[in-house]
């Protein structure tokens, strides 16, 4: 199995708490001794969800990706073939899965009815996530190894342009309205709001100690971070640009994700290779109190929430697996085991054809240049 290399944005982050859990985003870490981590839940067979689509994992240590049904909590299959897949991210309507290879400095771009391979393009160094706007339009990807975000058209994969960030760019969301992206810069400790039709930096936020990933309103007025530096979720009001309010979790946290309808929002608290967290906490975004702490699996990373809000999933970065979350009482209702070190998580309500077995895909390492001229797909020049 190959081993990828470890992020460049490890180095530049000051907190050594922080290094720690960074160092576990990428699958350079090593993982927790047994007597660390909490114990795993047991993978018994899934009851059903009563939720319809699929849920797609990004297993960073070896090269997959994971397709569950989101109902049976069956694993439908593993594409293989795209070197550290730190991030997943299924399209608006569901007809494509997207990708970053934080080895090939690739954003990959996959069928979602027959996994095969629709194209793919040059990133910056060291791609963290891949977002796209809420039509579908536009795809970002942010190269925390040069401090980017690269803009590219989702038909075509062609990009359309590269803004400069604040240092260490990892995680992003778009607002539900599309007008505003915001890019945590998780060196910097700051947030930088952008507007995705123009790709310019309309404002930069001091939030705290290493910002990791955002939640953003539906109506572009509040941003919420995650601060792994100091175990803590911010409120941010964009309008007055400025933190509001804070609040506690048990663990480092990683990923965040509001319900749908705006009212709680869900931190994936990691920790470290060190102190393991096991716990999601569900957050009252008005209050900005603890609502719930729901036990999941070792190193909650990924958090996602189907539509309808009743049903979440994380993934569990130190024992391989998938916690669904049953909101209505915040309890694991099933545990899905997956690839090596899942990290990314992405829903999409559309089931499709699923064949028997997924192809392996061929990605260009535009790292080096291998295999581009052959590979078919699309590429890009302006990272050299």
């Amino acid at each position: 199995m190959w081993t990828p290399t470890r992020r460049p944005i490890l180095l530049t982050v000051a907190a050594a708490s922080t290094l720690l859990l960074l160092a576990a985003c990428s699958t350079g870490a090593t993982r927790p001794t047994a007597g660390d981590t909490a114990p795993t839940p047991s993978a018994e067979t899934p009851a059903p969800t009563g939720v319809t689509g699929t849920v797609w994992v990004a297993n960073e240590g070896e090269g997959t990706l994971t397709a569950i049904d989101a109902d049976s909590g069956q694993v439908l299959t593993t594409v293989t073939g795209i070197p550290s897949p730190h991030n997943v991210q299924a399209s608006p309507d569901g007809s494509t899965v997207w990708a970053v290879s934080g080895h090939n400095n690739a954003l990959v771009a996959l069928d979602a009815e027959s996994y095969e391979l629709r194209g793919t393009a040059a990133t910056g160094t060291s791609p963290a996530h891949v977002v796209l706007t809420p039509d579908g339009s536009s795809v970002y990807v942010t190269n925390s190894g040069e401090d980017s975000l690269d803009r590219y058209d989702a038909a075509t994969l062609t990009p359309t342009g590269t803004l400069d960030l604040s240092p260490g760019p990892h995680g992003q969301r778009p607002s539900g309205d599309g007008t505003v992206l915001v890019v945590a810069g998780t060196a910097a400790g700051t947030i930088d709001v952008v507007d995705p039709a123009t790709l310019t930096r309309t404002a930069t936020i001091p939030v705290g100690d290493s910002p990791v990933q955002v939640a953003v309103s539906n109506d572009a007025r509040t941003a919420y971070v995650s601060l792994a530096g100091t175990s803590t979720v911010a409120k941010v009001d964009l309008t007055t640009q400025a933190v509001v309010a804070t609040v506690d979790v048990p663990s480092p946290p990683v990923q965040l994700f509001l319900t749908p309808d705006g009212t709680s929002l869900l931190s994936a608290d990691q920790g470290t290779p060190d102190a393991p967290g096991d716990t999601v906490t569900v957050i009252d975004v008005a209050t900005m109190d603890v609502r719930a702490t729901i036990a999941t699996g070792s190193g909650p990373h990924g958090v996602v929430i189907d539509p309808s809000g009743e049903v979440a999933w994380v993934t569990n970065l130190y024992d391989d697996t998938v916690s669904v979350l049953d909101l209505a009482t915040n309890t694991v209702a099933a545990t899905i085991p997956v690839g090596d070190l899942p990290n990314g998580i992405s829903f999409t309500p559309r089931t499709g054809a699923r064949p028997a077995a997924a192809p392996a895909l061929t990605v260009p390492d535009y790292a080096t240049g291998a295999g581009i001229e052959d590979s078919g797909t699309h590429s890009d020049d302006h990272h050299g």
